[in-house]
């Protein structure tokens, strides 16, 4: 069982007065036509709730940089205002998504060209397009609109749903497109709350069924003959010419796995820490939220408040095309999220019939597959591509799980995907009740109430001084004790190294359990979480829970939860060693939270750099030899090496020069080799360290860096901001930050394009930003920021406005309170309806 630690004793946290929807909705439009002359318009308390006829409507006011608090009286108003601004925000990355989720890319874009990855990891449109046509076709999110709650979503997640689309749809019918993106494009149109789902139902298994697209797609029976007419094997299939494909090999699958599943390696990650009451200096929570996210495309933050009076008022982010706000704060409580380690799907290895390989043998007896023949259509002119998919009681037949871990169907045998989060539509009402939560405690109720977080943990703060960290996310009920009495060979390798579990589906009793806490079959209940309570600082930056308090490590859970006991990447031991240390000093404050997110310290500099100086200066001549067997004058690299301030802020030089080496040598050197003092679970934060200078490809990683950065026109001790930045108006921004092999707080991960001047554009890394505390007033003290700002339109206003900012490591303050919107300078108030 997992470590729990008691929660100290503190005084209850008031109550908040109830308050009349009415009243305060009217004291709102009084303040806001009083202040603002734009906004008479606003003084009607209908311009809140829905026309007599019908028709829905909200309030929209804008503070600096575009945020939007939306105010209405019920939740399908609060919708339709949600919808409504981010479709004038995000028209066109938000129209993408829906072509997705419709199965519609290949006829729009082409069948052969990649999506952008935000609601799947298919590789083509075709494969998208097979996929979510199939989801579509078989009417599974339908189903999950119809379970009802708490399985299923409530009322209220359906109300928004519903007014969400209403708002997008009034919003393309009252306005111009500007973003050349998408302007005049017959891919941007009309939405339906069931689109709305089928989006939140894409982000609930963007970490199962969702990676295994292109293996779910291409899975084919061993013989043709057993395909429905008319379908077609697509290329790489198991009916594909050739000989017959070969078992997977255990330890080679078992390290595919592991890195399948790092998340040290996803497109998405995360920072955050609460600190206690015990280490403030009013005795308040404090909580520091910095997910790494994609700064293009479908996966990007948007920020809003949003608001019915007596009901919620909550301000935060949400994930784009998302009805609720998924991070962030209210008066008493302040949360974000992290991905988690966990596991979250199985494989089910099946023993086929010998006589169909469609059909497969459970206790003896034999199941036949459910073929979901789907068609999809192409460009215009084009004929359609049908193709049949395969489902069994445990899940789709795959035959790869990622590029790495191929999973052949042959006569004998074939591989099932088991993702509890495809019957998950529960994530809008976990987002509301955290919403809605007073207290650390509240948050852990919410969680255990709702049971929607698929694939992230959660970190969280109050103004009564309570800490909390939880791996509350949606994972198959797989004990350690399962595992082993039903793992398969395969499943002996993936188990231990990956927590992916390959059982014998062959035997009924191999499937996962279910808790009787759970809100769903097969998964596990909350009471198995991993979960630590009122500690002096809680922390993660995506390892297990293992060191989410260095000093109360948590021990106890399944396996598949993540490690007990082994390496912590670099982000998390420079994080622990920063947040620990702020800890111990104490009298902290929301200025600390915003130092430590731009402190930019490199923990591998730390570690590294003085070494790799030294044993640069000792190369006999100030030579090395590079991968290319030229020999490279590094002399000039050593001083620059030995001077750098181990910092990646913009100005730091040196800090691209360590960068491109430690990269190369961290490709090159397998970490038991590069290490003097091996990794202790005794000492888990300071091992391993002490460079090896000794290491294989140390001084070619040197004479490598030299070389490339000569070549590119690049000095050794160039300003990092120079050479890391975005072009945003044809204006550069520096960026400061680094990649995760440095382990840098604040992540930044770029391609480098020698050719465009180094790291020319940012992929992913920090994103919406959030230092938040308490004063003992009403209103929260909170200060954000969104890295790539609230618009993807270059035409807006608010398109880079944010960028610059974090360039600058300047932050905006959060207005929240009714008084601070209200004196907003940039104040804007927009009442939207429906027309008809």
């Amino acid at each position: 069982m997992p470590l729990r630690t008691r929660p100290a004793a503190r005084r209850p946290a008031p109550r908040r007065p109830a308050l009349r929807r009415p009243a305060l909705l009217g004291a709102a439009l009084l303040a806001v036509a009083a202040l603002t002359p734009q906004a008479s318009a606003a003084t009607d308390p209908a311009g809140s709730r829905p026309d007599r006829d019908g028709r829905l409507s909200a309030i929209v006011r804008y503070t600096e940089y575009g945020v939007p608090h939306v105010l209405a009286s019920d939740y399908a108003g609060l919708g339709f205002g949600t919808g409504w601004a981010q479709a004038a925000d995000q028209v066109c990355v938000l129209a993408d998504g829906f072509a997705t989720v419709r199965g519609e890319r290949a006829r729009w874009f082409g069948p052969d060209a990649a999506p952008d990855a935000s609601l799947s990891s298919a590789t083509t449109n075709l494969s998208s397009d097979l996929y979510f046509r199939g989801v579509k076709d078989a009417g599974t999110v339908e189903q999950l609109l119809a379970t009802p709650a708490p399985a299923g979503p409530s009322s209220r997640a359906r109300e928004l749903m519903r007014g969400w689309a209403a708002g997008w749809n009034a919003w393309l019918a009252q306005n111009r497109i500007t973003d050349p993106a998408c302007k005049d494009a017959g891919w941007v149109g009309p939405v339906t709350e069931l689109d709305v789902a089928r989006r939140a139902f894409a982000i609930s298994v963007l970490g199962g069924q969702g990676r295994a697209v292109d293996g779910i797609t291409a899975a084919r029976p061993p013989s043709a003959t057993a395909a429905p007419p008319g379908s077609a094997a697509p290329p790489g299939s198991a009916a594909s010419p050739g000989a017959a494909p070969a078992a997977p090999d255990p330890q080679a699958a078992a390290e595919a796995a592991r890195e399948f599943f790092d998340t040290g390696r996803y497109d998405h990650g995360s920072n955050a820490v609460a600190f206690s009451g015990a280490t403030s200096a009013n005795g308040s929570g404090l909580l520091l939220g910095n997910p790494h996210y994609p700064w293009q495309g479908g996966r990007r933050f948007w920020q809003a408040q949003q608001t019915i009076p007596g009901e919620l008022d909550v301000s935060g982010a949400s994930l784009l095309g998302t009805v609720a706000v998924s991070i962030g704060f209210n008066d008493k409580v302040a949360w974000s999220h992290t991905v988690a380690t966990g596991t979250p799907v199985a494989l089910h290895q099946l023993t086929l019939d010998p006589a169909d390989p469609t059909a497969y043998l459970v206790d003896g007896r034999a199941e036949r597959m459910t073929p979901r023949t789907v068609t999809v259509e192409g460009p215009a002119g084009s004929a359609p591509v049908t193709r049949t998919q395969w489902w069994t009681r445990y899940g789709p037949v795959l035959t790869s799980l990622g590029p790495g871990l191929p999973l052949p169907w042959t006569a004998t045998t074939a591989y099932a995907l088991g993702d509890p989060n495809a019957r998950n539509l529960r994530g809008t009402d976990t987002a509301l009740a955290l919403g809605k939560a007073r207290s650390v405690s509240g948050v852990q109720e919410a969680l255990a109430r709702t049971q929607g977080l698929p694939w992230v943990n959660t970190v969280a703060a109050d103004a009564a001084g309570g800490t909390l960290f939880t791996q509350s996310q949606v994972l198959p009920r797989i004990t350690d004790e399962l595992a082993a009495a039903c793992s398969t060979p395969l499943g002996r390798a993936t188990y231990p190294a990956a927590g992916l579990a390959v059982l014998d589906g062959s035997r009924g009793a191999c499937a996962p359990g279910s808790d009787p806490d759970a809100v769903q079959p097969g998964v596990f209940g909350p009471a198995r979480t991993p979960t630590l309570r009122d500690a002096p600082y809680a922390e993660n930056s995506n390892d297990s829970a293992w060191l989410a308090n260095a000093e109360r490590p948590l021990t106890g859970y399944e396996r598949i939860w993540g490690t007990i006991g082994t390496a912590r990447s670099l982000r998390t031991r420079g994080a622990v060693e920063d947040v620990a240390a702020l800890a111990a000093r104490g009298r902290l404050t929301v200025a600390d939270l915003q130092e430590q997110q731009f402190a930019h310290r490199v923990p591998a500099g730390d570690l590294a750099a003085a070494d790799a100086a030294r044993a640069c200066a000792a190369l006999p001549g100030g030579t090395a030899v590079a991968g290319d067997g030229s020999v490279v004058d590094v002399s000039a690299a050593c001083p620059v090496l030995a001077g750098w301030d181990r910092k990646a802020d913009t100005g730091s030089r040196g800090a691209l020069l360590f960068d491109r080496f430690w990269r190369k040598l961290t490709a090159a050197a397998p970490a038991k080799d590069l290490w003097l003092v091996p990794f202790s679970a005794a000492d888990p934060v300071r091992t391993p360290r002490g460079l090896n200078t000794s290491a294989p490809g140390l001084a070619r990683a040197l004479a490598d860096t030299v070389a490339e950065l000569r070549a590119a026109g690049i000095a050794l001790d160039a300003p990092l901001g120079e050479h890391q930045f975005v072009v945003r108006d044809g204006r550069r921004i520096p960026v400061g930050g680094g990649t995760e092999a440095l382990g840098v707080w604040d992540k930044i991960e770029a391609p480098w394009r020698a050719a465009g001047g180094g790291y020319p554009e940012v992929t992913h890394g920090s994103s919406h930003i959030q230092a938040v505390g308490w004063d003992g007033s009403r209103c929260p003290v909170a200060r954000t920021l969104l890295t790539y700002g609230q618009s993807s339109n270059p035409l807006s206003p608010h398109h880079a406005d944010q960028t610059w900012l974090f360039s600058r490591e300047r932050w905006v303050r959060a207005r929240f309170c009714e008084r601070d919107i209200l004196s907003s300078p940039s104040l804007k108030v927009v009442v939207v309806r429906e027309r008809r």
